[in-house]
């Protein structure tokens, strides 16, 4: 019966660490995503700059 706990204990490590791969690369994109609005403000910007 101790193969029961073993397996159950593996596939939970295992779970984890999808879970925390996912969990990262949704932060990563976030975060590139917070820089693309950034850089398109500040093209906009710089666009109402020099038009007027």
């Amino acid at each position: 019966m101790w193969y029961f706990a073993w397996i159950l204990g593996v596939l939970l490590a295992c779970a984890f660490g999808i879970i925390n791969v996912v969990w990262l690369e949704f932060e990563h994109l976030l975060e590139v995503d917070e820089e693309t609005k950034a850089d398109d403000q500040a093209q906009a910007a710089a666009k109402d700059a020099t038009q007027n």
